[in-house]
């Protein structure tokens, strides 16, 4: 199987010892607290789960200036994000000390993680935007990532983590989260080698569905892992349960056996384009599988980003013995009229817009909301059917 980024073996951070897991919360709930952000929890079970392999814990600040301008640490190692704790409350808090990490997101606030602080630094508002311009490409307070990233704080707390559960994700989506450690052991017990992976944070159509079918065919692979985000979204995004629904319907009714894992992980959307496609490559990695599919506008947003930005930042900008994992470039995929078939666009040059079955995700809403199926060259009747009862509902409400 690929070795993961950056190691020989998996670094999950979570304490999986019985006996050590029972010492470390006895002792967080003697420490002081701090109550993370939701970006910061969301990097603390990244880390736990063992998908930001190899990272201990969260950069400090000369790192993470480093990863945002240069793609990787000071002391070489790749990385596209940087992963921080960054607070507005850090008062008592000094370098040296231990504290205990705790989860904004779910009742109580119960400890989420242990953390060794390294460092205590205050970043300044240029170096803010110098990291916020470099991960997202823009400075503009409309963009979603970026009004997230402004809004946590100038606090960064750096050191290394001991995770002791993985938040809300576990609870909420028992069938559907699992850890880089689950996934590769999955993986394994499938005997699959070659796997590619499919990145969503959305509900999948059916041009996503035969992109999945078209990436095993051509690259011949054992399977696909269909890893959906199940973290915060932006405000209109469809509900994690929802989609999920939808996803396993899709595959139980499209797929053949054993070609295909549904599974989720526990992250907040970043919107950051191509930043975030290279991101999604280390932790795909990570996971076991050898290729991720790559599409039109991967882990965009508006129109702050090329269509194929997050193709070519893999030529132009990560360095080729950077990464295990190989990228498979796909292009905007639609049901052409002519072919009475899925195809990707570039594979079609005879065609004109007219000939293939296109459809505004503004209009497929209204559609859905009226409780009107989009043509079955669009969306299967099944995942449909899912998508209007949620939305007819929305509307109720």
């Amino acid at each position: 199987m690929i070795k993961p980024h950056g190691a020989d073996e998996l670094k999950p951070l979570f304490v999986y010892d019985t006996e050590k897991h029972h010492a470390l919360q006895k002792e967080a709930e003697t420490l002081p607290s701090l109550l993370l952000n939701s970006a910061a929890a969301a990097n603390a079970v990244m880390m736990g789960a063992g998908y930001f392999t190899p990272l201990s814990g969260y950069m400090n600040l000369a790192d993470a200036l480093s990863v945002a301008e240069n793609m990787q640490t000071t002391d070489g190692l790749f990385w596209p994000v940087p992963v921080v704790n960054l607070t507005e409350a850090a008062e008592g808090i000094q370098a040296g000390s231990r504290i205990a990490l705790r989860d904004p997101n779910v009742e109580g606030h119960p400890i989420l993680a242990v953390m060794t602080v390294d460092g205590v630094e205050t970043v300044a508002g240029e170096q803010i935007d110098t990291m916020a311009e470099q991960i997202f490409g823009t400075l503009d307070p409309e963009h979603p990532g970026v009004k997230t990233f402004k809004s946590l704080g100038n606090t960064l707390l750096s050191g290394p983590i001991e995770v002791l559960n993985f938040s809300y994700f576990q609870t909420d989506f028992p069938d559907t989260f699992r850890t880089a450690v689950e996934i590769r052991n999955e993986i394994s017990e499938r005997g699959w080698e070659k796997v590619v992976a499919f990145q969503t944070r959305n509900p999948m159509h059916r041009a996503h569905e035969e992109l999945c079918h078209m990436a095993r065919e051509q690259l011949n692979a054992d399977g696909v892992l269909i890893h959906m985000l199940l973290g915060k979204l932006k405000k209109g995004d469809i509900p994690a349960d929802v989609r999920d629904a939808a996803i396993r319907k899709m595959v139980e009714v499209y797929f053949p056996p054993n070609s295909a894992m549904v599974t989720g992980y526990g992250f907040d959307m970043l919107y950051a384009g191509p930043r975030e496609a290279v991101l999604h490559a280390v932790f795909r990695q990570n996971c076991g599988c050898t290729h991720l599919i790559v599409g039109r506008d991967h882990a965009g947003v508006g129109d702050y980003y090329g269509a194929f930005d997050a193709q070519t930042i893999f030529d132009e900008k990560v360095p080729a013995d950077a990464l295990g994992i190989e990228i498979f470039k796909a292009d905007h995929t639609a049901y052409s009229k002519k072919l009475n078939k899925v195809v990707m666009m570039r594979d079609a040059p005879d065609h004109d817009k007219e000939d293939f079955v296109l459809l505004s995700g503004t209009k497929v809403r209204e559609m859905l909301g009226q409780g009107i199926a989009p043509p079955p060259e669009f969306s299967r009747p099944e995942v449909a059917k899912i998508l209007m009862d949620y939305y007819q509902a929305l509307d109720a409400k």
